[in-house]
């Protein structure tokens, strides 16, 4: 497919998305159901139209080093087989896992992430409030792995591309649970749990299309009826500024920059987890539990210990 071809099915798509995003605005207002947030629905939008400035910034530059592994590659697959597509689709859900997991868990890669979160309202607008730097901080290293199995980059750019497709009707709050699905597939019950700040939700159902990796490593945690979800940042953002939203994170991260006073304190700053301080209490995820003495459910080990954490008696 050239290029040109590519950005006409782009320009569609994003047409579509951003006409359901308005329809569910225009329902969602007019029933009642609760006040929806139009100055943040804009804001998701003007920072989907300014993320095309990361454009410049060729698309495979943004899988470091998949060209030369390419070129090594352990396997060589027909795309026209549909077992290729089967081992692409598997190995690039758990490549999207791990992706997904460290951009919650490591700072550098959460400021970019971190404006995909910041609306305090879970709607389809949601979905294409993406960060603008992904590319130059290099966010995509995870899937460059996939070339070194045989399949070349623009194959895994498309593979992403479909993923994320994917993902965009999940970013709704009227939308119920699934029945059996749920824990299977990624769904919007899944995925409001992934958005919600609250303590009890943070940092779990890492999956794109599929949450099985969430259940294999721990992360899966199910929609509870009892838990009010509240969305957006821990400490959330209420600027509607898409400068504001975009950049917020890097600003924090360069002011504690300056505060750091050895090599640990920098790379602390840079790589630990989102909340991390140089003295072990600032506000991540395992410390704002700490405190509230609230365990995550997709933990059971750490739950057994959850009255001695009581008794003893800040993040993504």
């Amino acid at each position: 497919m050239d290029t040109s071809a590519f950005a006409r099915i782009y320009l569609v798509i994003a047409g579509v998305a951003v006409s359901f995003a308005l329809i569910e605005g225009v329902v969602l207002s007019f029933t009642g159901r609760r006040d929806y947030d139009w100055k943040g629905s804009m804001a998701s939008l003007a920072i989907a139209v300014g993320r095309r400035i990361a454009d410049f910034v060729p698309a495979l530059l943004a899988l470091p080093g998949a060209a030369w592994l390419y070129e090594h590659r352990l396997f060589s697959w027909d795309m026209k087989e549909p077992l290729s597509w089967v081992v692409l689709f598997f190995s690039l859900e758990f490549a999207y896992y791990w992706f997904h997991r460290v951009s919650h868990r490591s700072r550098w890669f959460w400021a970019n992430h971190a404006v995909h979160h910041s609306p305090n309202q879970f709607n389809l607008s949601a979905a294409y409030r993406l960060g603008w730097v992904g590319k130059i901080t290099l966010t995509l290293i995870f899937f460059s792995p996939l070339a070194w199995l045989g399949f070349a980059p623009q194959v895994i750019l498309l593979a992403f591309a479909i993923n994320l497709l994917y993902q965009f009707w999940i970013h709704a709050e009227w939308i119920p649970k699934l029945g059996f699905l749920e824990g299977i597939i990624n769904t919007p019950s899944a995925h409001r749990v992934h958005h919600a700040a609250n303590i009890e939700y943070l940092d779990a159902n890492f999956g794109g299309v599929l949450v099985i990796f969430d259940r294999l490593f721990g992360t899966y945690i199910a929609e509870r009826d009892g838990i009010k979800i509240r969305y957006g940042w821990v400490q959330p953002i209420t600027s509607h500024n898409p400068l504001r939203i975009v950049f917020q994170q890097w600003i924090d991260i360069f002011g504690d920059l300056r505060k750091a006073e050895s090599a640990r304190d920098v790379l602390g700053y840079l790589f630990a987890p989102p909340g991390w301080q140089p003295d072990g209490k600032g506000p991540t995820t395992e410390n704002l539990r700490r405190q509230a003495a609230v365990v995550s459910p997709a933990n059971s080990s750490v739950r057994a210990n959850a009255a001695a954490a009581a008794s003893d008696g800040v993040v993504t």
